[in-house]
């Protein structure tokens, strides 16, 4: 079924291909890599055994991220009726891991920062093979996006591969230089950061004038599934750590590493993978642009809100209330 209000012509976003080059796509691939990079010169081993002494909200948190998130997402393309590659997006967005800049929101809204950070790591990890395992199996499921994933040729071994290139490879040096050379890694860490963030923002802001037909053709109908979409996964977020009675601190940094997604690992995928394709490319740019501004206003409001336990919020160890 398709959604009554879509605006005029705006079927045609299934047979749309973004405007790139292959130089395009390697600065792409090349600007996420050293974003994953920046992620993995934050992490320390501390925070994969931490995973120990936070068992409760760690497997909250995980489950969430690969099994609910990915799960809604497919029933609500299903419920709504979004177009194939729309649906799709939606499905490769939830299947990302989390940025680093779920760790900052987690610290601006008052939450335990600890936890943020040792489920970044973790989930990182966990994507570069439960990502491709996800996409294949719920893009397969969908009984119209399987037909996309059918005519660009994607396999699990493909993905598997772009994603060992894009995450694996990268997080693996960065952890090895901030276990071995912590120092050199502060030092760096900040510029990486900087840097590979204003090149995406470049790349983006490159990539949106070089198809601005097709972005203001399509934004009304993509930015109503990012809208729902983001929500849904914040919402999933908070409420699965309060049904699992996980502390107040927990539950907010369980909230935004559930609600906020890579999407320019998405991107990078949708450009290469799915040759830009229209729905794809544009739900992954744009859930770019809106899971920040949500997190920010969503972060804003819980600084004001006391945790109940403000004091140990970013440094408390145990996952129940």
């Amino acid at each position: 079924m398709n959604l009554p209000f879509l605006p005029i012509g705006a079927e045609d976003i299934d047979s749309v291909t973004l405007n790139t080059s292959d130089g395009m796509l390697f600065l792409l691939s090349a600007v996420i890599a050293v974003i994953m990079f920046g992620i993995a010169l934050e992490m320390k081993v501390d925070d994969f055994r931490a995973v120990a002494k936070m068992p409760k909200a760690m497997a909250v948190g995980v489950a969430a991220q690969f099994i609910c998130l990915p799960a809604i997402t497919y029933l609500l393309t299903l419920a709504l009726g979004f177009r194939p590659s729309i649906a799709l997006g939606m499905i490769l967005v939830a299947c990302c891991p989390p940025g680093n800049i779920s760790n900052i929101l987690v610290y601006r809204a008052r939450g335990n920062v600890a936890l943020s950070l040792s489920m970044t790591a973790l989930s990182n990890f966990l994507a570069i093979f439960l990502m491709p395992i996800n996409i294949a199996f719920w893009g397969g499921l969908h009984p119209e996006a399987s037909q996309i994933l059918k005519s660009v040729d994607v396999s699990a071994i493909e993905l598997l591969i772009d994603i060992v290139v894009l995450i694996g490879v990268p997080l693996t040096l960065g952890l090895l230089i901030s276990s071995r050379r912590p120092g050199l890694a502060k030092k760096v860490q900040p510029l990486v950061k900087k840097f590979s963030m204003i090149f995406l923002v470049l790349f983006i802001l490159g990539a949106l004038i070089g198809n601005i037909g097709v972005f203001i053709h399509h934004i009304a109908l993509v930015a109503l599934a990012v809208f729902l979409h983001d929500t849904l996964a914040l919402l999933l977020g908070y409420g699965i750590a309060a049904g699992f009675k996980v502390s107040e601190p927990n539950r907010r940094a369980i909230t935004f590493e559930v609600g906020v997604r890579n999407a320019a690992l998405g991107l990078g995928i949708a450009l290469s993978v799915f040759e830009g394709l229209g729905g794809v490319a544009i739900v992954a740019a744009w859930w770019g642009v809106w899971d920040l501004i949500a997190g920010m206003v969503l972060s804003g409001w819980w600084a004001k809100k006391p945790t109940g336990d403000v004091e140990e919020s970013t440094l408390e160890a145990a996952g129940g209330a």
